[in-house]
């Protein structure tokens, strides 16, 4: 009976060990392999040489170590890279990668698509298809890991440096993790802590719960689970200073309205890796960026620790919404700061490659006809937000 090989990608320590133990091997050859898989990026088993070849004979006839298939990779005029990942049955995510001159953050999806369907997100515009695994999730960091360090590889041996074959990849290429492309992280939670637990495991990432951040629309009974399992970084996407208006922007609000919401975001800073909340705030022109908005927003603020953090719109086809000028923004950010609150504008990144905020649609097929109902819709409800 011919079974599926077992793609060891996803899996953590424990189920490694358990897995190594059924062949009668020791924990620490986890450990090895653990190693060899996330920090050195090998997917084939005979090129792990200090695993025993008995050993090595034994994965290879049982397992695999398979990311998603890459669609195609493009490179932005500011060094921003993007990469569209085939998960089957015609659906695809996106991850995004920014380098800066302090770090390097990758963006990363956890689901194919996204069913929150706020209105300023093209990828809530596509739909809905699936959750994906821990092994697409992580997939996503290890390929991006291994393709940067090929780069720097290329470029050492273009510069006359040594090659470091055999050595563990530089952990400062990837130095931050956002969970903030495509999806509801919390509303595949179960995967995304089991990728989030890979991340932080210093046999395989070895990131801080400091520099993963995952990142949440108001899913409130998960951001307390979280805060139990898992607590690293959090970013809330607020993007409304009142109830009414929230509705309009992220109809989750009418399931966890802001009071809920405000609370559950409290309750986390007990035990987050942070002593601040990050509020993402998208800059919307005429709809929630003026002076009053401000003013109530500032009232939130002062409610618990936190950091703002202005986005401004990038608008995609049927949105029928615009990006806030940037004298308006400048006027809004100056209203937070001069309140005390720290307050920063995102700048815009990859847009030539459609990898800015709320661009990460992909090519995903929308089997729940959000985008025909949302387009039906769409008057209807620029005209309430403007209200």
């Amino acid at each position: 009976m011919h079974t599926e090989p077992i793609n060891l990608l996803g899996m953590d320590a424990s189920a490694l060990t358990q897995l190594v133990g059924q062949w009668g091997g020791k924990p620490f050859r986890a450990r090895q392999l653990q190693k060899w898989i996330h920090q050195r990026g090998v997917s084939q088993f005979d090129d792990m040489t200090d695993l025993a070849r008995e050993f090595r004979a034994q994965l290879s006839e049982h397992c695999v170590v398979q990311g998603s298939p890459v669609m195609t990779q493009q490179r932005s005029t500011d060094g921003t890279r993007k990469w569209l990942f085939d998960v089957g049955q015609g659906n695809a995510i996106e991850s995004v990668f920014i380098p800066e001159d302090d770090r390097g953050t990758l963006c990363i999806s956890s689901q194919a698509g996204c069913n929150v369907a706020c209105r300023f997100c093209s990828t809530g515009h596509q739909g809905f298809n699936r959750n994906l695994t821990t092994a697409e999730i992580i997939g996503q960091l290890w390929w991006a890991r291994r393709e940067l360090m090929q780069d720097m590889a290329s470029a050492r041996l273009e510069s006359g440096q040594p090659e470091q074959s055999g050595q563990p990849a530089d952990p400062r290429v990837i130095s931050n993790v956002v969970m903030m492309g495509m999806g509801e992280p919390l509303l595949n939670y179960e995967p995304v802590v089991g990728a989030v637990k890979l991340m932080l495991d210093d046999n395989a990432y070895g990131l801080s719960r400091r520099r993963v951040t995952v990142s949440t629309s108001g899913v409130v009974p998960m951001m307390d689970r979280l805060s139990q399992d898992c607590p690293v970084a959090l970013a809330v996407s607020l993007h409304a200073p009142n109830d009414a208006l929230r509705d309009q922007l992220v109809p989750l609000n009418k399931k966890y309205p802001l009071d809920e919401l405000l609370s559950a975001c409290e309750r986390y800073l007990k035990f987050a890796p942070r002593d601040f909340i990050t509020f993402e705030y998208v800059m919307l022109d005429g709809v929630n960026d003026t002076d009053q908005h401000a003013r109530e927003l500032i009232q939130i603020a002062r409610r618990l620790h936190c950091k703002l953090n202005l986005i401004p719109f990038n608008p995609f086809p049927g949105s029928g919404l615009k990006r806030s000028t940037a004298p308006r923004i400048r006027i809004f950010a100056q209203h937070l700061m001069d309140a005390g609150i720290v307050t920063t504008v995102r700048k815009t990144r990859g847009d030539d490659i459609d990898a800015a905020c709320g661009q990460l649609a992909g090519e995903v097929k929308d089997r729940t006809r959000l985008s025909e109902k949302m387009a039906a819709q769409k008057l209807i409800a620029i005209k309430e937000i403007r209200a």
